[in-house]
């Protein structure tokens, strides 16, 4: 019987990474400049000059690119959606019953 070789997939259960950016980062990155470009077109058939068009494309796709890095960098991988959730646990709890639940 042959020996076989079996190749080890090195990279299962890893988050997917792309220069910095991880996990759903990178979809909002995408998704902010996909969202720059409509408004590039929008703007450019509204009749706006060319280059000012340019211009507020390119500052606004800089300033997502800053504001996601910022966050993948700052959260990581699951935090922003940890800091959304905590958001939504209550400070306190008021009570206007002294009864006793016997759910």
């Amino acid at each position: 019987m042959a020996n076989s070789i079996y190749q080890i997939n090195k990279g299962v259960g890893q988050p997917i990474v792309f220069k910095g950016l991880q996990a759903q980062y990178i979809w909002y990155l995408g998704g902010g400049l996909v969202g720059t470009m409509i408004l590039f077109a929008f703007l450019y058939i509204c009749g706006v000059n060319a280059f000012v068009c340019v211009a507020i494309a390119l500052i606004t796709g800089g300033m997502i690119c800053h504001c996601v890095l910022k966050m993948s960098k700052t959260y990581g991988e699951h935090g922003l959606m940890k800091k959304m959730a905590a958001s939504k646990i209550p400070r306190l709890i008021k009570s206007k019953s002294r009864k006793v639940w016997k759910g």
